[in-house]
């Protein structure tokens, strides 16, 4: 009766270890989650849905000449009603960690039309942003941006 009590006990703690190292292996890496927040910003400006953009945003979030996340909202809010159509082109992602934040240096180019007679209108940008781990998830603090 011992013999068959330990070897039953031996399996238990054998499968909760492995229910521990699957849990473990089943995190997402720190790399593929910022990179997924930023093809999933990507894809709501391309949507045309500036909420789902601003949830990837801080809230205490500054860029460009002071602006703030109020400010960045609004831009984002003038991009969609501006135009019928809102393309975003990434290039690679160049991504620095440091603790729970991180640094991405990317280009973008983007392409926007009304729809109307308007001619398309691109622009080529070179973007420096810092990101934070706010509870598992990646959000935009920090983003500088000029023109190509």
């Amino acid at each position: 009766m011992a013999t068959g009590w330990r070897r039953g006990r031996f399996a238990a703690v054998v499968a909760m270890a492995v229910a521990v190292l699957a849990m473990a292996c089943a995190r997402t890496p720190p790399e593929q989650r910022l990179r997924e927040q930023l093809s999933q910003m990507q894809a709501a400006l391309e949507q045309r849905d500036a909420r789902s953009f601003m949830e990837g945003v801080a809230e205490d979030f500054s860029g460009n000449g002071g602006m703030d996340r109020a400010a960045l909202q609004q831009l984002v809010r003038a991009q969609v009603l501006a135009n019928a159509s809102i393309g975003v082109t990434l290039g690679p992602a160049d991504v620095q960690f440091q603790g729970d934040r991180a640094s991405v240096r990317f280009s973008a180019v983007s392409t926007g039309g009304s729809g109307r007679f308007v001619p398309d209108q691109a622009g080529a940008w070179e973007i420096t942003s810092g990101w934070r781990d706010e509870d598992g998830q990646w959000r935009l603090y920090y983003a500088d941006w000029k023109r190509r």
